[in-house]
């Protein structure tokens, strides 16, 4: 009897249940200098507009979070890093915020789409958790390091097996480093790139170590690109506004 069930097609509610998936958006946003020179009231009028509108999207986020560039890279000031259960809420919310009088100032010099699955690599090294990289849970550190990242053609066409060993070495060195806490998610056919890395960690010296140490991982040469890379601040999003001027 159990041999009959176990082949037994799996419904469709319960093929959703066990594939559900995440979508992340990593929106990096640029104010335009003009907004600095208004007067004072009408930059808190326009940053309370602008809080108020991405508050009304919370509940509609499985995860929404506020980082600040400022000082840290010339071509942005501000991240919102969101996850959703689908593409039409980070779509939505994107065109109310660009609405505000405060969107008025905004550009996104970058923006990159993914979306989470289970690890062909990682799974079977935690049999009693295969599930938990499809859904993010934050540690909320205080720093987060964000880049696109390619594989090239030729890693694809290698064994499973050879690059399962790569991949464990991966997984070797990043063990070496508890303080840095990755999130891997995918972005083949959604976006330019094939992922997106998001490392959270409270020691930025801790994840340069890492990302140094693995330079010399066998996997390297497989690295297509993996730049720009973005040095982010966990900070609320009121904050980030004062300090923007608002």
């Amino acid at each position: 009897m159990s041999e009959v069930v176990a082949q037994q097609p799996r419904s469709a509610s319960a093929v959703r249940a066990i594939d559900a998936r995440q979508v992340l958006g990593f929106s990096f946003y640029r104010v335009d200098p003009d907004w600095r020179r208004l007067p004072a009231k009408t930059r808190s009028s326009h940053a309370w507009e602008f809080l108020s509108t991405v508050d009304s999207f919370r509940s509609r986020l499985v995860v929404s979070m506020s980082y600040s560039l400022q000082g840290l890279r010339a071509d942005v000031d501000f991240l919102l890093w969101r996850v959703a259960e689908n593409l039409d809420t980070l779509q939505e919310m994107t065109a109310a915020l660009y609405t505000t009088k405060f969107g008025a100032y905004l550009t996104m010099p970058y923006n990159y789409l993914s979306m989470t699955r289970r690890s062909v690599y990682v799974d079977k090294l935690d049999p009693d958790h295969p599930d938990k990289r499809r859904f993010i849970t934050p540690q909320h550190s205080k720093y987060l390091f964000v880049y696109p990242f390619w594989k090239t053609a030729e890693w694809y066409m290698l064994p499973m097996a050879q690059r399962q060993a790569m991949m464990d070495e991966h997984i070797v060195t990043g063990n070496k480093y508890p303080s840095v806490k990755i999130h891997t998610s995918y972005s083949f056919g959604l976006d330019d790139q094939e992922f997106v890395l998001a490392f959270e960690s409270d020691s930025p010296a801790d994840f340069l170590d890492l990302v140094m140490e693995l330079r010399e991982a066998k996997a390297r040469p497989y690295t297509l690109r993996d730049t720009p890379i973005f040095t982010c601040i966990n900070k609320p999003l009121k904050d980030i506004m004062k300090e923007l001027g608002g």
